[in-house]
């Protein structure tokens, strides 16, 4: 059945008009962002079958653009500007935009990024600098890796603290298997930006692993980072 023959109070646009979004299903929301079905099936046909792809509608935050265009009737257009819609509601979420980021201690800090990292298949390298204030001024993804490994330069971590004039340097990645603690390699590698933080004066202030609900924080957890 196409959206035209549905009753009026069933059409997913005419209900978020009368009732607001906060009325609509997940269905009826996809089906608004994907705008159109094809001769054999609707966009609320559509729809479900791309939430019957996923477990949960949580999902649908790293989901693919090749898993997308694999859902019969959803093409390239459409499943960029789901994407798009996806990454909108992220940064809208964070509001990066609009509040300064205070990280004072470890736990603003996973507050701040666990929804970047829970639930990632691969390793994510973020550096977060900050003012004197411990106020947010940039965030950076310095790399992504495979599902056990992550390798990242120190000169990277230290050049885009020369470049946004930070004060101090919070190093923040993820376990994939939800284990937050720190492989021989993450403790190599946070000794060598330590002390590289204290001959360039720009000191680390924390290196945090992000687990499946939890985290380590070098700083709280060690004797590497003593401020």
């Amino acid at each position: 059945m196409k959206i035209k023959d549905l009753p009026v109070t069933e059409r997913p646009r005419e209900r978020l008009i009368e009732f607001g979004s906060n009325s609509l299903s997940n269905e009826e929301v996809l089906a608004i962002i994907l705008k159109q079905g094809t001769k054999n099936k609707s966009v609320k046909e559509i729809a479900i079958d791309l939430l019957n792809s996923v477990n949960n509608i949580s999902e649908l935050e790293n989901i693919t653009l090749e898993k997308l265009t694999n859902i019969k009737g959803i093409g390239q257009a459409n499943a960029l500007t789901l994407l798009a819609s996806i990454e909108l509601g992220k940064r809208i979420f964070l509001k990066d935009n609009n509040i300064k980021h205070t990280l004072a201690n470890s736990k603003d800090i996973y507050n701040y990024m666990k929804y970047l990292l829970n639930n990632k298949k691969q390793e994510y390298f973020y550096c977060l600098y900050v003012n004197n204030k411990k106020e947010l001024i940039e965030r950076k993804l310095l790399f992504m890796g495979t599902v056990n490994r992550s390798t990242v330069h120190p000169r990277e971590v230290f050049k885009n603290a020369y470049l946004t004039s930070a004060s101090g340097i919070i190093c923040v990645h993820n376990h994939p298997t939800g284990d937050i603690n720190p492989s021989n390699e993450d403790i190599f590698f946070t000794e060598s930006i330590v002390e590289i933080g204290k001959i360039s004066g720009i000191p680390v202030l924390d290196h945090i692993i992000v687990g499946n609900d939890s985290y380590y924080s070098f700083h709280d957890s060690s004797n590497i980072i003593n401020l």
